[in-house]
């Protein structure tokens, strides 16, 4: 099962028996059996037909909708039947002040010792860097997640811990572009647009994940409910952001996959932007870095980001259904 990314901007998706084309100029650009997709992403300016929405919806195909920028808009999914008994389980624990806490600690300590193996990594990797303080910092903070008794607390700590983070991940760039700190709305340079683009894919696809398997994704626990905002995908995403986004981000720039050349200043809205060309670049690269097989660390069984992305969001429904505790993905490759 395919994702399909659309990013020609003035071309249409159509349907022709059952299967999807994308026209613009009256040039057929791409025609791919519907059965054969599971999600569909479009970026920017392009029509979908009422009969391409049908077949999308009789095939329980996922849309997703975003800006040219990456942000996302909205979500089209089938009325597929929803886990009744699992939403009533998840709004019983959002009322539970233990249960919070408890699954807000491993989540922050996953994102943080994920954040802290992939500076050691790295450090191990380029001597010439100094990572030292970063590090130590780091540790020192994910010990202190188990010992703290409320969320504002939590919160703090995850705060400081992000900050310390990215002041290490700045020193990992390589090369002439510039990073002094996660800036998201604008994105004011290449950097901070690469890693926008990338959570916003994770985000979406967890967001999905969780709704198809029955969760209400806009009620979280470590992040608190928002309007508009599936609150949940944020929190499973927090152990997913280095692993996945920021090493594919220091990859493209670090290997120079991508150059300063590839972005341009949308001056209206602030941000830098990935040209049309670049930008169906990194969704290849995206889609090798999810789909990519490795041995998972703690079993050794064969597995890829995209599989782990499931894998997490059934721990959560037996934390929620069978009080087992959630544990949070260990990324130490």
């Amino acid at each position: 099962m395919a994702f399909l990314y659309l990013t020609e901007q003035g071309s249409i998706l159509r349907k022709t028996g059952n299967r999807l084309l994308i026209e613009k100029d009256s040039q057929t650009l791409l025609e791919v059996p519907a059965r054969e997709i599971e999600t569909i992403l479009i970026f920017g300016r392009i029509q979908v037909t009422t009969q391409a929405l049908h077949t999308i919806l009789g095939n329980g195909i996922e849309l997703a909708i975003f800006t040219y920028t990456g942000r996302l808009l909205g979500q089209l999914t089938s009325p597929t039947p929803k886990n009744v008994k699992l939403r009533i389980a998840q709004y019983e624990k959002f009322k539970d002040p233990n249960f919070i806490l408890q699954i807000s600690k491993s989540i922050v300590a996953g994102k943080i010792l994920n954040s802290l193996e992939y500076l050691r990594r790295f450090s191990y990797n380029h001597k010439d860097i100094n990572l030292s303080n970063e590090i130590q910092t780091l540790t020192k903070i994910h010990a202190q997640v188990t010992l703290q008794t409320n969320l504002e607390a939590l919160l703090g700590l995850e705060g400081l811990a992000a900050k310390t983070y990215y002041t290490g991940f700045g020193k990992m760039i390589l090369g002439n572009f510039g990073f002094d700190g996660r800036r998201k709305r604008p994105a004011p340079d290449p950097v901070n647009a690469l890693l926008s683009l990338g959570y916003t894919l994770v985000f979406n696809e967890i967001a999905s994940l969780l709704d198809g398997i029955g969760f209400d994704p806009y009620i979280g626990f470590f992040h608190k409910p928002h309007y508009g905002r599936p609150s949940l995908a944020a929190d499973l995403l927090e152990e997913f952001r280095s692993p996945v986004v920021d090493r594919l981000t220091l990859r493209l720039i670090n290997n120079r996959i991508l150059t300063q050349d590839d972005f341009y200043f949308h001056q209206p809205s602030g941000s830098m932007r990935l040209k049309r060309s670049a930008l169906k670049r990194y969704f290849l690269e995206y889609e090798k870095v999810v789909n990519n097989e490795f041995p998972h660390p703690q079993t050794g069984e064969k597995t890829a980001f995209r599989r782990l992305f499931r894998v997490q969001a059934q721990k959560l429904t037996q934390a929620i259904m069978q009080d087992i505790q959630y544990t949070s993905f260990h990324y130490d490759r």
